[in-house]
């Protein structure tokens, strides 16, 4: 917490022009971890000297990131050799590896940062890790093809996509067990949650469909059609609309969360990957695999303020702790492209992001976290 509100403070700072920026403790660490699945290796990014601080080996093929809330820790999924990679952010070494079952690909934390949960997409099941003791609690039937697992907001439900059976199951976090089983649309790849935890939208990629869940009465509510192959979605922080990355029709679609209503279909670049939007609900920033680029859509105006270059086919995108860059991973050329959220000056540019650098990573990188956090050491 105390990380956070100081990078909070240094982005208020910047962005309100202060001629004094406060100096950040001596012990103020702010790293990016990417997952290089193509060698088996997560590179670790400082990300206030914008250089490479250490790369550390991790299990075979790793996929998904995730960053715990409360502990100095990094989680890491490792598709190949069904494992869980747990890396100690002071040290940057691999403290634990705790194993699961079949080809796992991301990586929840619950928000108290007591426990993990993987879906094991070739075992059909989901596994709850408690992260004090390392080690699995409880393996969960879920459902073939369990390929995606996500947490709601409250904690209370983890939802998983089932690929395989064309339905999410819906998983109570206290009885550790499966709630019910929705029927959805054709082949689930992603899922996005509304914060209030009351909906959920499943991006069906062989169906041109998003599905929306009622999460309290376990209900489908509607089927959306979108474009083809949705392979992403985006939430907007206040939750008002969600944002689908329409894959192969080169095109985002925007829902509207309370009416479960398709507001807008617009182009945006060549084979859309992933959104992302700004903290302040006023942008999309887009991935464009296809095209080497991220596009800028503004939301409030509905138009696409800048298309910027980055690295061969871009695919996981984050924002620096203090919003002032944007990190894209670019999958193709085994690199990161920094983009600056502010000009030479020192002004907030969020529309038209500026190349700051380029920085190596491993081969096939694929995903990424950020962690900002005062150390203890």
């Amino acid at each position: 917490m105390r990380a956070l509100t100081l990078a909070a403070c240094l982005a208020l700072c910047l962005l309100a022009g202060c001629k004094d920026t406060p100096e950040p403790s001596p012990n103020y660490r702010e790293y990016a971890y990417i997952s290089n699945g193509g060698n088996n290796s997560v590179t670790v990014i400082d990300l206030r000297a914008l250089s490479i601080l250490t790369t550390v080996s991790v299990g075979r093929s790793p996929t998904g990131l995730a960053a715990n809330p409360h502990k100095n820790e990094i989680y890491v999924a490792n598709t190949e050799s069904n494992n869980i990679s747990v890396i100690d952010a002071e040290t940057n070494k691999v403290v634990s590896t705790i194993g699961v079952h079949r080809a796992p690909f991301f990586v929840d934390v619950s928000s108290d940062g007591k426990r993990a949960y993987v879906a094991n997409s070739g075992s059909a099941n989901l596994s709850v890790i408690d992260l004090d003791q390392r080690k699995v609690i409880k393996y969960i039937p879920t459902g073939n093809g369990s390929n995606l697992a996500r947490l709601t907001p409250d904690g209370k439900l983890a939802i998983v996509a089932l690929r395989d059976e064309n339905s999410i199951a819906i998983v109570d976090t206290q009885k550790l067990e499966v709630r019910d089983k929705v029927a959805v649309c054709a082949k689930p790849v992603e899922l996005a949650i509304v914060p209030d935890s009351s909906k959920v939208f499943v991006a069906c990629s062989e169906s041109r469909q998003v599905a929306a869940v009622d999460l309290k009465t376990d209900k489908l509510l509607t089927l959306l059609d979108v474009g083809k192959t949705p392979a992403q979605i985006a939430v907007k922080p206040d939750g008002g609309e969600v944002f689908v990355a329409n894959y192969d029709d080169s095109s985002i679609s925007e829902i509207v969360t309370s009416t479960n209503e398709v507001n807008n279909t617009f182009q945006i670049g060549d084979h859309p990957a992933r959104g992302l939007v700004s903290p302040d609900n006023a942008l999309l920033y887009v991935a464009n695999f296809g095209s080497d680029s991220v596009a800028v859509y503004s939301i409030d105006n509905g138009k696409r303020t800048a298309s910027v270059p980055v690295g061969s086919h871009p695919e996981s995108m984050a924002l620096s702790p203090n919003q002032l860059l944007l990190l894209v991973v670019n999958t193709g050329s085994g690199d990161m492209t920094v983009l600056s959220l502010i000009d030479n000056k020192g002004r907030p540019q969020p529309e038209i992001p500026a190349l700051e650098t380029m920085i190596p990573l491993g081969k096939a990188p694929r995903a990424i976290v950020v962690k900002a956090f005062v150390s203890q050491r």
